[in-house]
């Protein structure tokens, strides 16, 4: 009975150990947290981090067989498997493959090891950029100078993450790590599928796979699971999963400097929010438009600083309602409006997002859609 328990026990934690969960991770049962004295800083160095990690998640994995013997030393005494001479050859075999198992792991660690990591497979990928006069080095040292840039996008954990830099486009994996440039990669919505419910959020989903391709021939390409409310990335093979919400996505989009091209017969649809903000500024856009006569430049959007303000809130709706004059000079872009306009609504509620008010973000007036005139 106790070898059964200990079986089904294991092989719960194999699991666990392979396919780390939520739970393990926010316990920081992971390879990186257990062992980050010796794997280092992702933010200080990010290439020598992931090559640390994957290396020590192979000898982890490798070694799992082998630890499954051990405890089974413990578990079932009577089978004397301490001596493996008096053990039966089934036992036998199952030590002999194990122990190969673990031991070829360990040769080839080493192996990765020798000239400062110059073997390891991240290190090759990453000399297929390297300029003929530098190596593999001079890659990741650009690499890691651009990771601890705040203006990166990232997400996930250290051993499942999307990262897209001003240069790089990265994914990373339990053993690897995808790397293309961005002026040479292409994003492309190969797949959609649709269910009309996630078992998280309880909400409609979308799931994309996109391809990114690279126009390099020596660089590999690979796969990109996505869905519209909450995105999974994925390496192709089930291997790789990985959470994004609407935002995220968006923000991503935002970094490439590429559009995500869509393939034939296949339908992106649009996210609640991203619903709601095309028919915001349609409705805008049929608004009274305000003269602007200061004679002073816009400034700048203070909600994104990437573009000029243009919108200016004038009430103009007659209803005898909240609304009140707002005599804030235009400081806001009309996406950025649009985004604070939604963000102040009930969520359960989107049927009445357009008909609400909503309060300035700067002097806190009320304000409808209707009181929202694009500047000239």
């Amino acid at each position: 009975m106790e070898r059964v328990e200990y079986t089904l026990g294991y092989i719960v934690f194999t699991v666990c150990v392979l396919f780390t969960p939520n739970e393990f991770r926010s316990a920081g049962l992971t390879v990186q947290n257990l062992f980050s004295s010796w794997i280092g800083s992702e933010d200080i160095g990010f290439i020598q981090f992931h090559l640390r990690r994957t290396a020590l998640t192979l000898l982890i994995h490798c070694a799992l067989p082998l630890g499954y013997y051990v405890g089974m030393c413990l578990a079932a005494p009577e089978e004397n498997l301490f001596s493996i001479h008096s053990a039966s050859s089934g036992w036998q075999l199952y030590f002999g493959l194990s122990a190969t198992l673990q031991l070829f792991s360990v040769a080839l660690v080493f192996y990765w090891s020798r000239n400062g990591w110059s073997n390891h497979p991240i290190s090759h990928t990453l000399s297929k950029f390297a300029l003929p006069q530098s190596s593999w080095r001079s890659v990741a040292s650009s690499i890691n100078t651009e990771f601890r840039r705040i203006e990166k996008f990232a997400t996930g954990p250290p051993d499942a993450r999307v990262i897209v830099t001003d240069t790089w486009v990265m994914k990373v994996t339990v053993y690897r790590l995808h790397v293309t440039l961005q002026q040479d990669a292409h994003l492309t919505v190969i797949d959609s599928k649709q269910h009309d419910m996630s078992p998280d959020s309880g909400t409609p989903v979308q799931i994309l796979t996109l391809r990114v391709a690279s126009i390099n021939p020596n660089i590999k390409s690979f796969d990109i699971r996505s869905r519209s409310s909450e995105y999974i990335y994925t390496d192709g093979r089930g291997v790789l999963e990985m959470r994004l919400n609407s935002t995220e996505y968006a923000e991503l989009r935002e970094k490439l400097h590429s559009p995500i091209r869509n393939a034939a017969n296949v339908v992106v649809h649009l996210t609640l929010s991203e619903l709601f903000l095309e028919t915001f500024k349609s409705q805008v856009e049929m608004n009274q438009v305000y003269r602007h006569t200061s004679g002073q430049e816009l400034e700048p959007c203070i909600g994104c600083m990437q573009v000029s303000a243009n919108v200016k809130l004038v009430r103009l709706c007659r209803d005898e309602g909240e609304c009140q004059q707002c005599y804030c000079r235009p400081m806001w872009c009309l996406v950025c409006m649009g985004k604070w306009f939604a963000s102040r609504q009930d969520q359960t509620r989107p049927e009445t997002w357009l008909s609400s008010t909503v309060a300035c973000p700067t002097c806190r007036a009320k304000f409808c859609v209707l009181d929202i005139c694009l500047v000239e």
